[in-house]
């Protein structure tokens, strides 16, 4: 079980992180953080910069800056958005293919194990239409 001290005041966490505590995410840099517009609060955009996280691409709809509506327009963080989404897109595949809705194993351990399995399969399945599409004449 971990330690709730450990557990850090915002849910804001990096991709691609796996940490467990807040001393370990202390030390994390990402280049890129994205989220939808439900996620945005100005708590989340500060704990994001607070841990060295240098780009931020989470929407703020309501916004009435310009300032803050043109670095939604810049291209980075517009990209940001369409890696995100492609992401979401990516899960949501695998969660329909490899049946990954439901966890077969028990507990943290056997939900890692379940995830990794359904990537690696939605991998192999990837890497067979992509050499079936090279090998068709």
């Amino acid at each position: 079980m971990r330690n709730p001290e450990a557990q850090l005041e915002s849910p804001f966490r990096p991709a691609g992180t796996r940490c467990r505590d807040a001393s370990s995410l202390a030390r994390t840099h990402a280049a890129f953080a994205g989220a939808d517009a439900a996620f945005y609060s100005a708590k989340n955009e500060a704990a994001a910069k607070a841990r060295g996280v240098k780009r931020i691409c989470i929407p703020n709809r309501s916004t009435k800056s310009l300032e803050r509506k043109r670095e939604q327009k810049k291209r980075w963080f517009r990209n940001g958005q369409k890696w995100r989404t492609g992401c979401e897109g990516r899960i949501s595949v695998a969660k329909r293919r490899h049946g990954l809705r439901r966890c077969r194993y028990k507990g943290y351990v056997g939900m890692h194990r379940w995830v990794g399995l359904g990537v690696i399969a939605d991998n192999l399945v990837n890497i067979g239409l992509a050499i079936e599409k090279q090998t068709a004449p």
